[in-house]
Order: C-alpha cells, then structure tokens, then sequence
C-alpha cells in the first residue's frame, strides 16, 4: 500500500469510526445494553451482536473491495469492548471479528486479537471507568505544566497511560506484520513520521468513539435527573394535604366522641383512608372510578362536619369515563377549594357539583359550585382563591403531566359561585396494562 493510501485511509477510518459510534447510539435498544449497570450473559451477547455483526462484515469488506483497508476496525472495536465491557467478552469479540481474516489465511489475527482483548479488559480493571469515559488523545501539551503538577502531587496519569498502551499496541501489530507478512493486517508505512500517524491513529478513533458514547451517557443522566426531579416534585405535590382540614377534622371527631362515637369512629376510619393514600406510593394516574371513590371519604366528612343541611353533593359522571386514567389525587383539592371559598361564607351553605364528560379522545371533569363566587370579595382574598394550594397544586400537576395537553379554565360569577373545568387526552386503563 502506498504512502498516499495509508494518509486516506487513516482520514476515512476516522470517519468510520465517528459513523458507526453514532449511528449505534441512535439505536434505543443499544443505548439500554450499552449504558445499563448491570447486565446479564444473554444481554451482553445481544450487546455484542450489534458491534460484531457490521464490523465482521468490515472485515470481510477488506478483502472484497480493493483499498478499501478502512473497513477494518476490529482493532479499535477490541479495545473498546476491552475497556467498556470486560476482558472475558472482549477475547470473545476479538475471536469472531478474527475469523473472516483466518479465513483468508491470516492466521495470526485469530491469537492476537484475542490477546488484544485480554490486555485492553485487564487495562480496564485498572482504570476507573470515568477516566474510561473521559478518556481523550489530546493530552494536555504544556511539559511545564504537566510536571509541576506531578511534582506537587505525584501520581500515574492514566489517561497518558492509556494513551500510550493503545498506540504500543499498534506498535506490536505493526512488527508482526512485517515479521509475518500476509499473516496478520496492519498499515505499514515506508517513513517513521507517517507510521507514526499509524501509530497515534488508533487511540485517536478510540478517543472519538468514547466522546460519542460519553456525550450520550451524559445527556441520558441529565434526562434521568429530570425525570428523577420531575417525580418528586409530582410525589411533593400528591402528598400535600391542607393543614387546616386535618384540624377541622380531628376538632370535628372530638366533639362528636361522646355524643355520637360511632359517627366519631367513622370519621377517624375515612380520615386514616385519605392519609393512607396521601401516603403511600401510588401511580400518577388512577382511574376516575377510583379518583371518586377517594374523594367520597374527604366529601362524607366534610359532610358531617358542615351538616346534611348544608353541605350537598351532587353528581354527573358519564359512565364512559370511569375507566379513564386520570391524575390521582386530583378532585379533593378542587372540592376543598370549591367547600372553603365558595359555601363556607354562605350562611345556608350550597351544592358542589362533579361533573365529567367524553368529547372524542380527551375528557372533561368539572367542579362548580353554587357559592358566593370571587367577584365582590377582598382583593387578597381573591388572589388567596385564585393561587392558593389547591389550585396551583392542580395546575402545576396538569403541567407536569400533560405539558400544553391539558386545559385548566376557572369562571366564577359574583353571588352564584364558581366553576374549575380540566380537560385532559382520556387513556383508558386497560390499554395501560
């Protein structure tokens, strides 16, 4: 092969190198093998199906097509899976990737490469996987810098280490080859300076393979860390409960222990069950089937603590939406805000009302009230309505949750109370399990 071959085929194995890495992160199923902690025997063989399946191929494309030498980066690949993967899985991909070239009578391929994978899996013992991953051949080239800070604190710098492991590798392919021409591939050139090109070249396609993959784990943990934020910020706003309920509430089952226990056990029955559920871990959608049966327990207290005579509930449910995943935890916060700023300041008290409707593939719940409504009352009274824990945990979830999917509109009329209406995408529960 020529001088001039050799400078294009190391520029256009660079190039395979940088397609192959991106083209393999683009795949979901790769990106859940490759990054994930632990994997098992038959994860890691289907993790390995996708580098020695097309690089067997360039292996093979070598032979096919004349000077097309660039094909070949099993070298490259052995090193990778040595570093990332293991010395046991390493030797094995080394073995595959050397059988087309044994078949064409290189049989030196074969023990070297499975040599090679054992070398690069026991260098990856020794490194810390993040310096793996922040593994670049552009070294830092200030000599002055480099050994005032190994003089402070000296120390082995693996990343020049790796450095020079990988391309004294090559070096020991290189010498092979000529010792045993036709026995074993490797890019020979005719002067020291372009075969130090050679040389260099194999830590740099290593380089640039890591940087892919590292800027794409890089991006996935930051993904996580906002789903991971997203979860609690949506568990923080499931769990709130208005203190001053619970207040109410206990004041309510004291007053009525020696009057009435039995209405007293009752009401400390239904309080348990609505802290059980603020409590414990649930999914983010329930059923409205099951959204309702919770806010029975918060109504039917509320009930007794206003009385029969004050307090109505009324109800409107299509039966087409009981199956409809809705965000759990969602209705009390309504009806609260509904009961304590609607009928609380009228002294006959009035009716919430629950409503839901099915409109085509989103549906829509409401909760009105007869109440005094917002106009006509203290500014700060308004604001404290509008924004209040109640509402603006709502919101917040609907956001968190739908995105500019969902709707959340508030109407309320001066003396005749007020309306929240939410229309949300209706996925049926069946079809989430």
């Amino acid at each position: 092969m020529t001088d001039n071959l050799i400078w294009i085929t190391l520029l256009v194995k660079l190039g395979v190198v940088a397609s192959v890495a991106s083209v393999l992160a683009r795949v979901s199923t790769f990106r859940r093998l490759f990054f994930a902690e632990r994997r098992s025997n038959r994860q890691t063989l289907a993790l390995l199906a996708f580098f020695l399946v097309p690089l067997s191929l360039g292996v093979w494309l070598r032979f096919r097509v004349p000077n097309f030498q660039a094909a070949d980066i099993s070298f490259e690949t052995v090193i990778l899976l040595g570093l990332l993967i293991g010395p046991g899985w390493a030797m094995l991909s080394g073995a595959v990737l050397s059988i087309p070239a044994v078949l064409h009578r290189e049989f030196l391929a074969l023990p070297f490469d499975v040599i090679l994978g054992l070398v690069a899996g026991l260098i990856g013992r020794f490194v810390e996987k993040e310096e793996i991953w922040s593994f670049t051949p552009f070294i830092d080239l200030s000599l002055y810098r480099w050994v005032r800070r190994n003089l402070i604190k000296p120390r082995i710098d693996r990343q020049f280490l790796l450095l020079v492991l990988i391309a004294v590798m090559e070096m020991a392919r290189d010498w092979i080859a000529r010792a045993f021409p036709h026995r074993l591939f490797a890019l020979l050139a005719s002067n020291l300076w372009l075969q130090a090109l050679v040389w260099l070249c194999a830590p740099i396609s290593v380089g640039v393979a890591i940087k892919v993959w590292n800027a794409l784990r890089v991006e996935m943990s930051l993904e996580e860390q906002k789903r991971l934020l997203l979860e609690a910020r949506l568990d923080a706003l499931q769990r709130q409960i208005n203190p001053h309920f619970l207040f109410n509430t206990l004041n309510s089952v004291a007053s009525l222990v020696r009057s009435q226990p039995e209405m007293a056990r009752q009401m400390t029955v239904k309080l348990a069950n609505i802290l059980r559920a603020l409590l414990k871990d649930h999914d983010a959608y329930v059923p409205l089937r099951d959204e309702l049966k919770f806010t029975d327990d918060y109504i039917d207290i509320e009930v007794v603590r206003f009385g029969a005579d004050k307090l109505r509930i009324e109800k409107d449910i299509d039966p087409r939406t009981l199956e409809v995943l809705v965000p759990s935890i969602l209705l009390q916060p309504l009806i609260e805000n509904s009961i304590k700023h609607g009928l609380e300041p009228r002294i006959h008290g009035g009716t919430v009302t629950l409503r839901s409707r099915l409109e085509g593939d989103r549906i829509s719940i409401e909760v009105s009230d007869d109440g005094v409504g917002m106009a006509g009352r203290p500014e700060s009274a308004i604001r404290r309505t509008a924004s209040g824990i109640g509402m603006k945990n709502v919101q917040e979830r609907l956001e968190v949750l739908y995105g500019n999917q969902a709707s959340f509109n508030v109407v309320s009329n001066p003396g005749r109370g007020t309306s929240v209406s939410i229309e949300i995408p209706a996925n049926q529960s069946d079809a989430r399990q």
